[in-house]
């Protein structure tokens, strides 16, 4: 699915709508962002060294695992109750194309429990457990 597509399951827009891509494959999403070095979250992160935001990364992960709700979304919004065993491994800069796979490994109720990895291409770059509760409305 395309960003136009994306935004009719997830609630993030413009500029926090950091995915490309999104592919299902049975219970997995697979999610791509490439960052072209315009972001705003590069501005000041470092002047002359652009490097993605740690924080930023585990969002473009979220958005991907968010996907996998779908129906689940409908009338509510997505909100982190957990950021868990996130580990980075390598600096993502500009150029790179973000490969994210998600899958939801419990729910209970109106909470999600997620794992997710970060690749540039064959190499892992971050990886993670996100958790996330759904509440009513906007």
């Amino acid at each position: 699915m395309n960003r136009e597509e994306i935004k009719t399951i997830i609630p993030h827009r413009e500029p926090m709508l950091l995915l490309d891509e999104v592919e299902m494959e049975g219970e997995y999403a697979h999610g791509t962002y490439t960052v072209t070095g315009e972001e705003w979250f590069l501005k000041g992160h470092y002047p002359g060294n652009p490097v993605v935001p740690g924080v930023v990364l585990c969002e473009i992960m979220a958005q991907t695992c968010a996907i996998l709700l779908g129906d689940a979304l409908k009338g509510k919004t997505p909100y982190y109750t957990g950021i868990d065993k996130v580990r980075f491994k390598h600096m993502v800069k500009p150029g790179d194309t973000l490969r994210i796979s998600a899958t939801i490994t419990k729910n209970k109720g109106n909470f999600y429990f997620t794992t997710c990895q970060a690749r540039v291409g064959e190499t892992l770059y971050a990886r993670g457990e996100l958790s996330f509760a759904l509440v009513e409305g906007n």
